[in-house]
């Protein structure tokens, strides 16, 4: 016979991170991309060198996508969180997913209004992005379709939470800082990166919490976890450096400090996992949002 939690003794668990967590998205993400305001940003590209707007171009191409791939791909995991019965998870994954879709939608009003590009921004997805985005994620987000063992479970998030939002694009965001935040350049833009950063860094909470929990429920997740987390970060640095390539760079980037930037962010993760392993379950589900990095 079906039970529903909300009507049984069982009800809605108020202190647990993803009910926190989607308590915070109600308030902080409701932001609308149709309202980002790109006036100065249209006359900022006007000013802009070829070998810059390429740059801001390839950026936006590896977001772009990237922020499409997650918005398809994440499905699986709210439908075997939903299947275990974690509905606290899965009320708090209905606003991941939809934040996902205005990110995809930002970029691209973006793309539109303010670049006015109109080519196959693919041209700048080369070896190393088209193996995360092409392969490892799709890849291990749909296994959960048929597998959705804690091993599946956690592979999936390593790649999708830990590699593709805690490094991938926490490094981009600072890019995009970097790049144009320090010439006071395209105010629209980076307003849309904030809300970004602010979401993802929910998202990067639940997937922490996600990993956490594993961990303490099973003793042989760690282990998963450590192994994918070593095969995704070669990737994750052969991204930072396509994306920079050869010099000179625009805005005076310095290539070499985006990859320990990005290193730095992996070993933040990595640190932040390894805890969990002498953790009790119901010491997981009282972490804090302030040691998981959550901004807001």
């Amino acid at each position: 016979m079906r039970v529903f939690a909300t009507t049984s003794e069982r009800g809605l668990n108020q202190e647990i991170l993803p009910m926190r967590l989607y308590h915070k998205a109600k308030k902080l993400g409701i932001w609308d991309p149709k309202e980002l305001d790109f006036t100065q940003d249209r006359e900022d590209w006007k000013t802009l060198t070829t070998d810059q707007k390429e740059l801001i171009l390839k950026l936006c191409s590896l977001f772009q996508a990237g922020e499409e791939a997650v918005t398809r791909d994440l499905l699986p995991l709210i439908r075997v969180v939903a299947s275990e019965g974690r509905l606290e998870e899965e009320m708090y994954l209905t606003t991941f997913l939809f934040e996902e879709a205005k990110h995809t939608e930002s970029f691209r009003l973006f793309l539109d209004e303010v670049a006015e590009y109109r080519g196959d921004l693919a041209i700048y997805h080369k070896e190393n992005y088209k193996k995360v985005f092409y392969e490892y994620l799709p890849q291990a987000m749909e296994r959960l379709i048929h597998d959705p063992s804690p091993e599946a479970q956690a592979e999936a998030s390593v790649t999708y939470n830990m590699i593709v939002e805690g490094v991938l694009a926490e490094t981009g965001y600072h890019g995009f800082s970097n790049a144009l935040g320090r010439q006071g350049k395209m105010p629209g833009l980076l307003k849309a990166v904030e809300y970004l950063k602010r979401d993802e860094s929910r998202h990067i909470g639940y997937g922490t919490y996600l990993l956490s929990r594993l961990i303490a429920e099973n003793e042989n997740v760690w282990k998963t976890i450590n192994n994918k987390m070593g095969e995704l970060l070669p990737y994750a640095i052969g991204v930072v450096n396509e994306l920079l390539g050869e010099g000179p760079h625009p805005f005076g980037l310095d290539p070499e400090e985006f990859v320990q930037y990005a290193t730095k962010q992996f070993q933040i993760r990595m640190d932040v996992l390894e805890r969990a392993k002498d953790r009790s379950v119901d010491e997981i589900y009282g972490i804090s949002e302030q040691e998981i990095g959550v901004l807001s």
